[in-house]
């Protein structure tokens, strides 16, 4: 047990291994989620999760009804305004 605990600390390279494939895989995920593969395979994923979450009930899994406006807060920001003018020419 001491053994393996030993060689496990004083060899270090599993944890540089383990970084620099982080990173590589980050850079690898940040450069295909704008390409047609990876929106179709984001596409997959949601699918197979909206699945697991209607067949089981967990809720967890649901996501915020308002999620799109923290990504995208410009055009949440004019839709809310276009709404606000749209309510002020019908009150008139």
């Amino acid at each position: 047990m001491m053994d393996m605990l030993d060689r496990m600390f004083g060899d270090t390279l599993w944890i540089w291994t383990a970084i620099v494939g982080s990173v590589f895989g980050a850079m690898f995920v940040k450069y295909m989620r704008d390409t047609r593969i990876g929106l179709w395979l984001y596409g997959k994923w949601d699918f197979f999760l909206d699945y697991i979450r209607d067949r089981y009930g967990w809720t967890w899994f649901n996501q915020d009804a308002d999620a799109w406006k923290k990504i995208n807060p410009n055009i949440a920001r004019k839709i809310d305004d276009l709404e606000k003018r749209i309510n002020k020419l019908e009150n008139e």
